[in-house]
């Protein structure tokens, strides 16, 4: 693990799952993210939970965000693979306040692109944040993103961003570290 790491990703497992309904439950959580908290109870929650880490899909592959001593602090994901068109989508939360604005969001961004570029085999990136996001969007930026349009869905403005593998390549000396990742 390189000096400058501050988060470790690593596959999902049900001991995130308390942390996770915490930060499902929240209203400003839910609304960074452009969702309806969830009403779920804990059990069911619980149960859901094991059923999809336990069942993971293809085209999606999910990651806990930990602190270098254990702290789950969020997730993040790529998601909608899409291996002919060599696309993938990624998404981030830091569910932990307590971490937001101290480079823990950019450090796991950077190995989730990573990650999807060099194992899941992308050629093109993205995501869409809320236009009004604007830490989202800053380190977004950090990682090599370029805004690529605008969309408005359920009455929300998002900012798509996209970044390409050759661009990625070309400039990666330049974007910050990535951190540990570990698979198993």
């Amino acid at each position: 693990m390189a000096k400058d790491d501050k988060a470790i990703l690593c596959r999902k497992s049900l001991a995130d799952a308390p942390a996770d309904y915490t930060w499902q439950t929240d209203p400003e959580l839910a609304h960074l993210t452009a969702t309806i908290p969830i009403t779920t109870s804990l059990t069911d929650y619980l149960l859901e939970y094991a059923s999809q880490i336990n069942h993971e899909h293809p085209s999606k592959h999910q990651f806990a965000i930990k602190t270098r001593d254990g702290r789950h602090i969020g997730n993040c994901a790529c998601y909608g693979i899409d291996k002919a068109k060599g696309e993938a989508e990624i998404g981030i939360m830091i569910g932990d306040r307590r971490y937001w604005d101290k480079g823990y969001g950019t450090n796991a961004v950077s190995s989730l692109v990573q990650y999807t570029f060099n194992q899941v085999n992308s050629i093109r990136i993205h995501l869409k944040t809320l236009e009004s996001n604007k830490r989202a969007q800053r380190c977004f930026f950090k990682c090599g993103f370029t805004v690529c349009g605008n969309i408005i869905n359920n009455g929300n403005n998002f900012v798509l961003m996209e970044l390409l593998r050759s661009q990625w390549q070309q400039n990666k000396d330049k974007y910050p570290q990535s951190c540990q990742l570990i698979l198993r």
